[in-house]
Formats: structure tokens, C-alpha cells, sequence
């Protein structure tokens, strides 16, 4: 197992009314950046054999609202290989959107999915 840049993990994830922070059933910000842990977690056991250590965001670019009902889905692409570093680039997207107008459990599929966070980060694999 070697480290490749370009190597991608997404992740899929229903946002439940439960996570709901603020009015208008909007999450916080944070939700999204809970996502790239997880999908940093899995590119890293994939590349590495180890679930790895965050190190540090670069960047984080919040674009958009998630609200609960949402389907999340979050990627993580390996950009750049160090010795022990990991460069990865992040985007959240929301590829399903509940529609409450048109009663308690409709919901849509976004074509094109709305990208909500994007970022930047680092992380450290163990020595090998």
C-alpha cells in the first residue's frame, strides 16, 4: 500500500432534524468539517494502513447552508504526498434536499448537487 495522489474517498450521510441548530432547521458549519474527518480517517487507512492524525485546515470556504434533511455528501482527494504529511482537499455537496412545502416527507434530488463547504488540510500518517 503507497500513498497516490489523486486518490479519492467519498462518503454519503442523511442529516437528521435531530442536528438541527438554528432557526430554518439550519446545522452548523462544524457538521460539514465532522465529514472530512471521516473521509480523511478512510483515505489515510487506505493509502497508509492507519487511520492517521489531523493536523491542520489550510482554508475553509463555507458556500452554502446545510439543513437538516439534507443528504451530505463528502469527499476527500489526496493532493499531496510528504514524508509522513497528507495535502487533502475537501468539498461537502448536498445531493438530496428535503421539500417541506410539498409535505413532512418529500424530498428532491439536486442535479447539479449545491456545494455547501469546501477546504484544505493536512494530515500525518504514523512512520512507516
Amino acid at each position: 500500500m503507497s500513498p497516490t495522489e489523486g486518490t479519492t474517498v467519498t462518503h454519503r450521510r442523511y442529516v437528521p432534524h435531530s442536528h438541527a441548530h438554528y432557526g430554518g432547521n439550519l446545522v452548523d458549519g462544524a457538521y460539514g468539517l465532522g465529514l472530512f474527518g471521516d473521509v480523511a480517517t478512510e483515505l489515510l487507512i487506505r493509502t497508509d494502513g492507519d487511520e492517521g492524525l489531523f493536523a491542520a485546515y489550510s482554508s475553509v470556504e463555507f458556500l452554502a447552508p446545510i439543513q437538516a434533511g439534507d443528504v451530505i455528501e463528502a469527499t476527500a482527494t489526496l493532493v499531496r504526498v510528504g514524508t509522513r504529511s497528507r495535502e487533502i482537499d475537501f468539498e461537502a455537496r448536498v445531493v438530496c434536499r428535503s421539500a417541506p412545502d410539498r409535505g413532512p416527507s418529500a424530498a428532491d434530488v439536486l442535479d447539479p448537487p449545491v456545494v455547501v463547504t469546501r477546504a484544505r488540510g493536512t494530515v500525518v500518517a504514523p512512520p512507516r
